[in-house]
């Protein structure tokens, strides 16, 4: 089994991410379920949502306490949130930065790090600096756990017409721009 917790704030869509990797999950055959944790429920509170997929069914219904992933939308939430908790050391953790991959060599992790401009990404191909789907091709790209045609498909059927469009292109940007920054 493998476990995903996103990070993120409030109106970020960390909740939606989770949803859409789990149907994307489901698409390419594997078990899947989707669930947030809410503590203060208003807009720009951090928050995190769950993913967990398997080739078998999932009987486990408690919160991820040591993920195989951590996706992180918004990266303030690196100084107010551990968002390394539990890390599994054979991991990943992929952040939404400028930065590069070195910036974070301080973080309490042995997993690997990796980074990319999501923001960027939403705002040049989406216009408007909604991050939670184009980390889902930084997801693809950086673990092989669900493929990039599944996200783009459970996006445009979740939303549909132009927005879906764009979504899908900032999917594969995304997911492109982490497979460079990988091979180097």
């Amino acid at each position: 089994m493998k476990e995903i917790r996103i990070h993120g704030r409030g109106g970020q869509g960390s909740v939606t991410a989770a949803e859409l990797l789990s149907i994307a999950a489901f698409s390419d055959g594997k078990f899947s379920q989707a669930f947030p944790a809410f503590g203060v429920e208003r807009r720009g509170a951090p928050v995190q949502a769950f993913t967990r997929l398997d080739n078998a069914p999932i009987r486990i219904r408690s919160q991820i306490y040591e993920p195989d992933y951590v996706i992180v939308q918004d990266p303030t939430l690196l100084d107010v949130v551990n968002v390394t908790g539990g890390l599994k050391p054979t991991g990943a953790l992929i952040i939404n930065t400028k930065e590069a991959p070195s910036a974070f060599k301080h973080l309490d992790t042995k997993a690997r790090i990796l980074t990319v401009d999501a923001t960027k990404i939403a705002i040049d191909i989406i216009g408007v600096p909604i991050v939670n789907t184009v980390l889902l091709g930084a997801f693809a790209a950086a673990t092989g756990e669900v493929a990039v045609p599944s996200i783009q498909d459970a996006v445009k059927e979740r939303f549909s017409g132009e927005v879906g469009k764009k979504n899908a292109q900032a999917i594969q940007a995304a997911y492109d721009v982490v497979r460079q920054e990988m091979e180097l």
